[in-house]
């Protein structure tokens, strides 16, 4: 919180003493609890590490609703709350309107929120979810001589070779958005929230207020690369060559096949040159498919079909592995081999045809940890989109909020939480279920699900 608390020190606004007596409460708290602690050994199993990540969720949205809570923004508990969650979460949902005229403490507070939340969603994604067995993790091992599926076989060298990456990645993006003219309070914003696919912005406008497409396709870049497999992206560059991946040309063709088909749709409504157009429906693409939220238009207006391709990509999400949300390509992929190799034996029943995945057959514990998800990915949409519908919600505003919320992409669908709009009108108990379903969706479902279980708190 020194950061923000030094941002509006500079520009003379008297936020700068919220963060920094924020900071200091928080920092003491947590040292006195430190040294409460100090020399126990803490219990290591699987259920201890379930119920410390989730709570530390809680915690650090707690946390950090603080400054959203104390200063001048007017936000009671529930909106400060349901901010930090979808910062920390790299959501990007937001119940704030006017941020031109914010102070820059608050819009860095923001920006740090997913910068940080993006490298944590990571060392969780890889280090913690491995033990779910929900389909997410088992590609690490991507070479059949790796027998772990836990990456450098401690969590030390990784964190460090990921520390590198990410922090190599948002260093580039930054210095190529200065480039493209914008100002260095916005290219550091705007870099950190690129990087961690969170989508928060310094302008109710988003990317739109932004001119050329230079920009937009710096942002583009950035955005896949973050959603790509950092530990594929790590051992390409130590190996100085990338080799293929399924989950990388799934996304790659979806992204594809996605910006041709809203540009066909776009071009019959704005008046525009080709390339800015193709421009605009790339980024907007990769934006939601990569479970950043960034809008550049609303693109919602361009007619029921481009609705229905944004709706859908709502929910694929980027590759495992990285900072982006979704349903994931790794498990599509794994789902669609499991269905080729279903009607393949359909055809011929007594053939071995087993679902493989970059040539290898796919394990059944595998297949059985992509199928429970898959189960409990929808379950839970449906459930939350029902919860929202008894709390006043249209069934468009349902659907999409549950969508958006569970693969933590950001802005929906419709007029009330489309790109143009806000969840500041939301009723307060459909903005505290929007931000359980965000926390619900970055642990990967299971994690929280398992919490509910009474077999989970018995020995």
């Amino acid at each position: 919180m020194t950061l923000p608390a030094m941002a509006d020190a500079v520009a003379a606004h008297a936020d700068w003493q919220v963060f920094l007596v924020s900071g200091l409460v928080l920092g003491t708290t947590g040292g006195l609890i430190a040294l409460a602690f100090r020399g126990e050994k803490p219990p290591s199993g699987f259920r201890e590490a379930i119920v410390f990540v989730t709570a530390a969720w809680f915690a650090f949205s707690i946390a950090g609703a603080i400054p959203f809570y104390s200063g001048n923004l007017g936000l009671g508990f529930t909106d400060a709350f349901f901010e930090a969650a979808s910062g920390l979460t790299t959501t990007g949902s937001t119940v704030l309107t006017g941020l031109d005229s914010f102070p820059p403490g608050i819009l860095l507070w923001r920006a740090l929120l997913q910068w940080i939340g993006g490298i944590g969603v990571i060392v969780l994604g890889i280090w913690l979810l491995p033990a779910l067995r929900v389909g997410g993790s088992q590609l690490f091992a991507l070479e059949s001589s790796e027998k772990t599926t836990r990456p450098y076989g401690r969590i030390t060298p990784f964190v460090y070779r990921l520390l590198i990456l990410y922090g190599g990645l948002t260093l580039s993006c930054m210095i190529l958005y200065l480039i493209c003219g914008m100002s260095f309070f916005n290219a550091v914003v705007h870099t950190m929230t690129t990087v961690s696919t969170g989508g928060f912005s310094t302008s109710d406008q988003s990317f739109g207020q932004f001119q050329g497409t230079a920009v937009y396709w710096v942002a583009t870049v950035f955005m896949l690369l973050s959603s790509l497999p950092f530990l594929y992206l790590i051992r390409s560059l130590e190996r100085r060559r990338f080799t293929p991946d399924i989950q990388v040309v799934l996304l790659l063709a979806f992204v594809t096949s996605a910006s041709f088909g809203v540009f066909f749709f776009e071009r019959y409504i704005v008046h525009d040159t080709p390339f800015h157009m193709f421009t605009l429906a790339v980024f907007n693409v990769v934006s939601i498919i990569t479970t950043t939220g960034y809008a550049a238009n609303d693109y919602l207006r361009f007619g029921p079909a481009v609705i229905v391709i944004f709706f859908v990509l709502t929910f694929f999400g980027g590759c495992s592995g990285s900072t982006a949300g979704g349903f994931k390509m790794f498990r599509i992929a794994i789902l669609t081999a499991y269905i080729h190799a279903l009607l393949r034996r359909m055809i011929r029943p007594h053939r071995i045809a087993a679902p493989r995945y970059q040539g290898q057959a796919v394990s059944d514990n595998v297949l059985e940890g992509v199928l429970v998800f898959a189960v409990l990915y929808t379950g839970s949409f449906a459930g939350f989109s029902l919860i929202y519908m008894m709390l006043g919600l249209d069934l468009e505003t349902a659907l999409s909020a549950s969508g958006t919320a569970l693969a933590n992409v950001g802005p929906g669908v419709g007029n009330t939480i489309g790109p143009s709009g806000t969840f500041q009108s939301l009723p307060d108990a459909a903005k505290w279920s929007l931000a359980i379903e965000m926390i619900l969706g970055r642990l990967e479902i299971l994690g929280g699900i398992l919490l509910l279980t009474p077999d989970f708190w018995c020995d």
